[in-house]
């Protein structure tokens, strides 16, 4: 998948692993992440809110963005970068009196930073986190 125009995307010239997923696959998508976050040498101690950060944004593309999506993962300047995309246009945040919907929340409190895209091409989400220790 190809970045969006307007987006940021990987530094030209970096490795970047691309998945496909559909709700069924989000097992797949965890250990994805897992993998790319050791790769990188991301601290043990801080895979697992990595891959629950993942899974909440991963999960809320196929739920309620659309029936599947699209996650591309690079390093830049030490951090590892997660990338989430799909063709739908979902509202962030839990509605008022509901009792999910933060996702978005969990990951934008697990991650050094989080943006959101929504738009006619779809909704993007662009996660980083810090890499080596």
């Amino acid at each position: 998948m190809e970045p969006q125009r307007g987006r940021t995307g990987p530094p030209p010239g970096a490795p970047v692993k691309s998945l496909r997923f559909t709700l069924p696959d989000l097992p797949l998508v965890r250990r994805h992440a897992e993998e790319e976050a050791r790769a990188a040498g991301m601290p043990e101690e801080a895979i697992g809110d990595f891959v629950i950060a993942v899974n909440e944004v991963a999960t809320n593309a196929v739920t309620h963005g659309h029936d599947h999506a699209s996650m591309r993962t690079w390093t830049h300047d030490g951090d590892v970068v997660v990338e989430i995309h799909d063709d739908g246009s979902w509202k962030p945040g839990p509605m008022p009196g509901s009792v999910g919907g933060m996702g978005l929340w969990v990951a934008r409190l697990l991650s050094s930073d989080l943006t959101l895209h929504v738009g006619g091409g779809g909704s993007t989400v662009t996660m980083r986190f810090p890499g080596k220790a």
